[in-house]
């Protein structure tokens, strides 16, 4: 990181985005940091960021002559899990931080990046949500499953969203399956519609929608023997992630290592 007087250097990759429109947003209106470098393989970039609006901002296509251009300390990579892993390949042998909200990533993806923040000494920080509220949910789960027998997930996205369940909902449940003592899953006698049961993931039910009109809203319903239990979160637009971001990027910056999932930054 640059000294205490000047501001962190940010570079946003997948600025032509939604979530990388509004991390660029966010970066520039927060103190002491500076949104130096928007990257993108959109093409011609200016017909979707006014670069004017942020002084000091150069958009690339390529993540490399972004980082030669413009020396940034932490990048924030809002992507596909194959352009993420290499971005992270090139922002990590340049001893760039990075924060990752890239979903769809493996479990040797998420090695692979641990091994790169030892190897560089740099700080990594992923999320499948950054909102604060969806990390909040995934620890009131974890602390709720163990008294509860039956649980489902419900999770609603808008109709973009390519992946599902999504990564929220998969971290949702791997708190559940952590903290839970097990869990019982009705079986169906007679299926008018398959897959109307939802999906199964270690007898929790797992339910996926796509409409417009929606961000990101995730709930749980845990019951046993006379009642139960919900937990929902939504996340009504794009800006509700950017806290999120923010604290991510300003943890990375000071802290080496990676770190998996917004809940461990927040002391729970």
């Amino acid at each position: 990181m640059n000294g205490s007087s000047s501001p962190a250097r940010v570079m946003v990759i997948g600025v032509a985005g939604r979530m990388g429109q509004e991390v660029l947003r966010a970066v520039h209106s927060a103190e002491g940091l500076e949104a130096v470098a928007g990257v993108d393989v959109h093409g011609d970039l200016s017909t979707v960021i006014d670069a004017g609006v942020y002084p000091g901002l150069q958009l690339f296509e390529d993540t490399s002559q972004a980082i030669k251009a413009t020396g940034p300390d932490v990048a924030v990579d809002f992507t596909n899990a194959e352009s993420c892993m290499q971005n992270v390949s090139t922002l990590a042998s340049a001893g760039i931080h990075i924060v990752i909200g890239t979903t769809g990533l493996s479990d040797s993806d998420v090695f692979a990046i641990r091994d790169l923040t030892r190897k560089n000494n740099i700080g990594a920080m992923i999320a499948p949500n950054f909102a604060l509220g969806a990390a909040l949910l995934m620890h009131l789960s974890r602390i709720s499953s163990p008294y509860f027998e039956y649980v489902d997930v419900h999770e609603m996205h808008h109709e973009n969203k390519i992946d599902s369940p999504s990564g929220t909902a998969m971290a949702i449940v791997r708190h559940i399956e952590e903290g839970g003592n097990g869990f019982k899953r009705p079986k169906s006698q007679k299926d008018l519609v398959p897959g109307s049961r939802g999906g199964d993931y270690k007898d929790i039910t797992v339910f996926s929608s796509r409409m417009p009109g929606r961000v990101a809203h995730h709930e749980v319903t845990f019951g046993t023997l006379g009642q139960t239990l919900s937990i929902r979160h939504d996340s009504i637009n794009r800006e509700s992630f950017m806290p999120g971001v923010l604290l991510a990027i300003r943890h990375v910056l000071e802290n080496n290592g990676l770190i998996v999932g917004l809940e461990n930054l927040l002391e729970l």
